[in-house]
């Protein structure tokens, strides 16, 4: 009995049955549910510590704050598996987890606030953990409504310089109006309505980081065109400077007209490193630190408030009950904590000043210790991470500098933060993401997470088939007429 023949090559014989279908790809969908369950679980154990750390009973609101958590929450995670189900499923759980953290911490010092009014005798102040449930409300209606309208982020760069226009008027309109309607706290970065107040800044930042995706792409021969060369690096033409040096006058603007550190340094430093990313040149990150000395040191020289925010970060101790007293507090907050912390409800953190906005960093560190304060900085860098990685596997340009600026104005905004109240660098009055009390800021970053799901789900997104086009048939095919030239090489006559 003779052997079966080889099959040809190229050829795989089918097995019987034929192939089974490909499996459909994975959404991942489950596990984020599951880490939203998780970031629900850790959000209700920490209210009852603090309950039972600060009223020696367990109250009502811990069944209230940790429904409408597990509510809001749950709503988005249908909306991302409806209109994002191929998202990074590791950003709303750590976004969620970070906001209920924020929600315990805000709930501890109401407590705190209303025992101190309890003592002194005072009327009870309002619960500010309640206004932070309806702004995480309105955050989730502006992250839903995003993900439906949404439907590709690359429509956004057909608006970029419509948008970048809208960020800079919603930057620059505090400057102009009168102090009794944008001034709080001495800075002039506010719109205030009765009854309403927003922070304009936290919106351009988002709007900004578009316009300059778009542009960097449409204009990215501009900025990577040949230049000098010095010690072995590459630095830009003179003629090209234009777009730095202008982002550069607006935001010493900011620092000079609103009195606003933390916005100018947070545009600036988010501008620079997307000029990085679209070009890959060192000589852009030198000549842009280099703009920012000298900004600063011109700040330093002709505006008082900036001179004095400058000598309190170097000497806070020598003002210590006026202008040095609340990064004092904020020392002595995160000392009193030292490694594993007071426990939640058991420290004094209401004694720092503005304990539930700038200086919610010092309420970590000092009630969960720097083992709790790591955790949550680990947290906001696996927030990070997940970003640039949405940046690097999305597959155009716009996508890659949009995903990028969002993960790094989260970074340069963390650090700038965490520096302040650590007096590694002047205070700049920035809110943590996700964690401090206040609308503007929750909206905002809410608007930034939907942008960020939306440019993952992309990249992560199984490529689409492509049909095969099918071979015309062998009788259907032209023939053509080859004629000898007197060169001997066959030439091509018309077809027959």
């Amino acid at each position: 009995m003779s052997a079966p023949a080889p099959p040809s090559a190229g050829a795989f014989p089918s097995p019987p049955g034929g192939f089974a279908p490909a499996p459909p790809p994975s959404t991942r969908r489950n596990i984020e549910l599951l880490l939203l369950a998780g970031a629900a679980g850790i959000t209700t154990v920490s209210l009852f510590l603090v309950e039972a750390g600060q009223e020696q009973s367990v109250t009502w609101d811990i069944a209230k704050y940790g429904l409408a958590f597990l509510a809001l929450f749950g709503v988005a995670h249908l909306a991302v598996r409806r209109f994002a189900p191929f998202a990074d499923p590791l950003l709303l759980p750590i976004v969620a987890l970070l906001n209920g953290l924020g929600l315990v911490l805000i709930h501890r010092l109401d407590l705190a606030d209303q025992q101190e009014a309890a003592y002194n005798d005072t009327p009870m102040p309002s619960p500010d953990a309640n206004q932070q449930i309806l702004w995480t409300g309105l955050g989730m209606v502006v992250f839903i409504v995003l993900l439906i309208v949404l439907r590709d982020y690359r429509t956004l760069a057909r608006y970029g310089y419509t948008l970048g226009l809208v960020g800079l008027i919603a930057l620059a309109l505090p400057a102009v109006l009168p102090s009794r309607f944008s001034e709080i706290n001495g800075s002039k970065n506010w719109i205030k309505i009765t009854g309403f107040s927003i922070q304009p800044a936290e919106f351009a930042k988002i709007l900004l980081i578009i316009f300059f995706a778009s542009v960097l792409v449409a204009k990215r021969d501009l900025f990577t065109a040949a230049g000098r060369h010095l010690l072995g690096m590459e630095f830009p033409r003179g003629r090209d400077l234009g777009p730095i040096v202008v982002v550069w006058i607006v935001c010493v603007g900011v620092l000079v007209f609103e009195k606003d550190l933390g916005t100018s340094l947070l545009i600036f430093s988010t501008v620079l490193v997307m000029l990085y990313i679209a070009t890959e040149r060192v000589g852009w990150l030198i000549i842009g630190g280099a703009l920012l000395t000298l900004g600063f040191f011109f700040a330093y020289k002709t505006f008082g408030h900036v001179k004095i925010r400058t000598e309190t970060w170097l000497h806070p101790f020598d003002d210590y009950n006026n202008t040095g007293y609340q990064i004092s507090q904020s020392l002595f907050g995160l000392a009193t904590g030292g490694l594993a912390g007071t426990g939640l409800g058991g420290g004094r953190p209401n004694k720092v000043p503005f304990a539930k906005t700038d200086f919610i960093i010092t309420t970590i560190g000092e009630e969960l210790g720097l083992i709790g304060l790591t955790a949550v900085l680990v947290l906001f860098l696996v927030l990070i991470v997940r970003g640039l990685r949405t940046a690097l596997a999305v597959r155009d340009s716009f996508g890659k500098l949009l995903a990028a600026g969002l993960a790094f104005t989260v970074a340069i905004q963390l650090f700038v933060v965490v520096g302040g109240v650590t007096k590694l660098i002047p205070l700049t009055g920035l809110t943590t993401p996700f964690m401090s009390y206040g609308g503007s800021s929750l909206l905002a970053n809410y608007a930034l997470l939907a942008l960020l799901i939306k440019v993952s789900d992309a990249a992560r997104a199984p490529a689409p088939a492509r049909k095969a086009v099918p071979a015309a048939p062998i009788a259907d095919a032209t023939t053509e007429l080859l004629r000898k030239p007197e060169s001997g090489r066959p030439e091509a006559g018309p077809a027959t």
